[in-house]
């Protein structure tokens, strides 16, 4: 099968700036499976697959939507299946309009922001197997109303302080992290702009 449909995807892992030795494990553990997958995008690679999610904030960049997945009884970010699409940008856009609702979504950087490998448990008739997640920062540009989706217990705006202290696992947690940097840097470039004005 012809690699081309995964070059852009590796170029974007190879460019990925790590924030630490986990960070960059993981990384490296989604770069060997999409060299070594053809079929990587596909949802019926039983073993595992990519997904592609989004950090999405508000306009103020001060909030971020996160769903009580109904199958994970997790608070996770938006996110979604490949299903063959190799444009993971395209995936986590998709899947946050889809679960959320909401209309006006834009990438904040065709970077990627977060990278994490997990295990999806069995349910039914689908095997357990592995989601190498493809995460990117994105932001709702218009109303904050979000819909409730099929695959939600809930839907909720959260800022810093609040998930704090709220139960969520150690991936989010390095999100929320990532988050509070590219704030300080917003406030940074704001002040500075300011100042030159």
């Amino acid at each position: 099968m012809n690699s081309m449909h995964r070059t852009p995807l590796l170029k974007i892992l190879e460019a990925y700036q790590p924030i630490d030795d986990v960070d960059a494990a993981q990384r490296d553990r989604i770069v060997q499976f999409v060299r070594s997958e053809p079929r990587c995008f596909e949802r019926s690679l039983a073993a595992g697959h990519i997904t592609g999610s989004g950090w999405l904030i508000d306009r103020t960049a001060r909030r971020v939507l996160l769903t009580h997945h109904a199958k994970l009884d997790k608070w996770l970010q938006l996110g979604g299946h490949a299903d063959g699409d190799p444009d993971t940008l395209r995936v986590a856009i998709r899947e946050a309009h889809e679960e959320s609702g909401l209309t006006d979504i834009v990438p904040l950087s065709a970077e990627i922001f977060d990278l994490d490998v997990h295990w999806i448990p069995q349910r039914s008739d689908v095997p357990a197997h592995l989601h190498y997640d493809i995460r990117f920062l994105l932001q709702a540009r218009g109303s904050d109303d979000h819909v409730k989706s099929d695959e939600s217990h809930e839907l909720r705006w959260f800022n810093l302080e609040e998930l704090a202290d709220f139960p969520v696992g150690q991936s989010v947690r390095r999100m929320c992290e990532k988050w509070r940097v590219y704030i300080q840097g917003e406030e940074q470039r704001h002040s500075a702009s300011g100042t030159r004005s």
